[in-house]
């Protein structure tokens, strides 16, 4: 067990108390906390420019992308499948409008038809690729994943064996299509940049795997 992207003077995480140590970081800091693949990461209290991102896709998702039925939520954590001590809590998710009556502070990630991270400038490669593998464990459908550093966003689907087998990447200004059953393409020209406010040229950029 390890503590990543941040600081702890308290009792030593281990198997068992994960959830009491998490909750006690948040209270203490203010700092999100999440349990990834059985090890605590603390994120950084976000930047404007990543609030930013944030507040610009939420936007486009509630605007005309929702289907009946599904809402868009901030601070709202998935649970790994048997497994209530280990979760995340995304930058926003689609879930369905139940939720919102629901006593449960984890969603069922089979519930969650899009999870969004947007990348902290100080996040290390390391802990993106545990958490995408983390939400291909657990089955997320779709994962979209946005980074302000180098102005690009990836979007993972089709959860199989532990891994995402499509991944669909291109540049802010390029058109994100979004999976089913959300509609319609997000526009990302307007997204903030970590730093260099410039956007990079040039065409689409995609892959399959």
């Amino acid at each position: 067990m390890s503590v990543s992207s941040g600081t702890w003077n308290g009792p030593p995480p281990r198997p068992g108390n994960l959830r009491q140590i998490a909750e006690k970081i948040e209270e203490a800091t203010g700092l999100r906390v999440q349990i990834v693949g059985g090890k605590l990461v603390m994120s950084p209290t976000p930047r404007g420019k990543h609030a930013g991102v944030v507040k610009r896709l939420r936007r486009q998702l509630e605007g005309a992308s929702l289907p009946d039925g599904l809402d868009v939520y901030e601070v709202s954590s998935i649970a790994l499948p048997d497994d209530p001590d280990d979760y995340v809590t995304p930058d926003l998710v689609v879930l369905p409008l139940e939720w919102e009556e629901d006593d449960d502070w984890l969603a069922a990630p089979e519930d969650a038809a899009l999870a969004v991270e947007v990348i902290s400038s100080s996040e290390k490669s390391r802990d993106i690729r545990d958490k995408a593998d983390w939400y291909a464990v657990a089955r997320v459908p779709a994962l979209l994943v946005i980074d302000p550093r180098k102005a690009t966003w990836a979007l993972h689907t089709r959860p199989d064996n532990g891994a995402y087998r499509d991944v669909l990447t291109g540049k802010f200004g390029e058109s994100l299509p979004l999976p089913e059953p959300l509609r319609g393409d997000v526009a990302t020209g307007d997204f903030p940049v970590y730093g260099d406010p410039q956007r990079p040229s040039g065409g689409f950029t995609g892959n399959s795997q």
